[in-house]
Formats: C-alpha cells, structure tokens, sequence
C-alpha cells in the first residue's frame, strides 16, 4: 500500500507559545527518541533564561538573530578532478544554511558537558546572538576554509 501524504500532513505546525515554525523545527532537532514535550520544556526553560539575563529584549528576537548569525553564507565540498580531490568554495541555499545553523548550535550545546542542556543552550544562544561562542567559531572555520581555497573556485559545479 502506498500512502500519500497531503500538503497539510507534512508541513510543519508552528510551536504553541511564540508561534513561530523555526522554533518548532529547532524542537524537533533538538528532540531524542520522540520525546517532544521534553525538547519544548528545555527549549522554553533556555528561552525564560534568555528573557531574564536580557529583560529589554524579546527571546524569539535572540533566537531567531542567533540562528541568522549563524549561518554560512558559503561553505566548501570535496570535488575529485583527475587523481586530486580539491576542496570548492560554494555557496549555501538558504534551506542548507537554516539546518547547518540549528546543527552547529545543538552541537555546541550537546558538547557542554555537566551542565542541564537548557542552561547550555541559553548560552549558546546568548553567544551567538552577541557573535561568540562555539556556533559562530564554526561558521568562522568554514568561511576561512572557503576563504583559503577560492582559488579552487573554477572547479565548482
């Protein structure tokens, strides 16, 4: 039997209290074996820490800023020509770039150790969103790889 899927069955729901669908996406990432209602309770708890430590911003506005500051704008992608393999400098759809942000901060964040993760994902953000931390290193390495090897450039597809 072949199931077909609506528009409405796989689009995604925007989360309850900001209503926002990046931040339902970013919950969904951020869940582990199914359990959504733990994902939103530590996600909310990190968003209720960022609205303490920043009381003159709004959280989805730091989180959504943290998440654009993220981004990479370019990235490299191994490329064989003859018997090398070179490293192109190409640039990102804005899809890929939206995915690699919430990945690179949930890595960030599951790579504090000894901390609960909502604590750790409020500083994450609160980083990214000043442009520091772990995230943004990241995106810095990519963007000097892509930087260094421009002269490769040609070789994209």
């Amino acid at each position: 039997m072949v199931r077909k899927f609506t528009a409405s069955q796989t689009q995604l729901k925007p989360d309850t209290r900001y209503n926002s669908k990046l931040l339902s996406k970013f919950v969904n990432c951020l869940m582990y074996d199914g359990k959504k209602s733990i994902a939103t309770r530590v996600v909310y708890d990190a968003l209720d820490r960022i609205k303490e430590q920043l009381p003159e911003e709004d959280p989805l506005d730091v989180f959504v800023s943290a998440i654009e500051n993220v981004k990479p704008a370019i990235e490299v992608r191994s490329r064989r020509v003859g018997g090398a393999t070179y490293q192109v400098p190409t640039p990102v759809s804005p899809k890929r770039q939206q995915a690699l942000s919430i990945r690179w901060i949930l890595e960030a964040v599951r790579g504090r150790k000894g901390r609960p993760t909502d604590r750790s994902l409020a500083d994450e953000l609160l980083s990214a969103f000043r442009r520091e931390g772990q995230a943004m290193n990241k995106r810095e390495n990519v963007h000097r790889m892509a930087e260094a090897n421009k002269a490769f450039s040609h070789f994209a597809w």
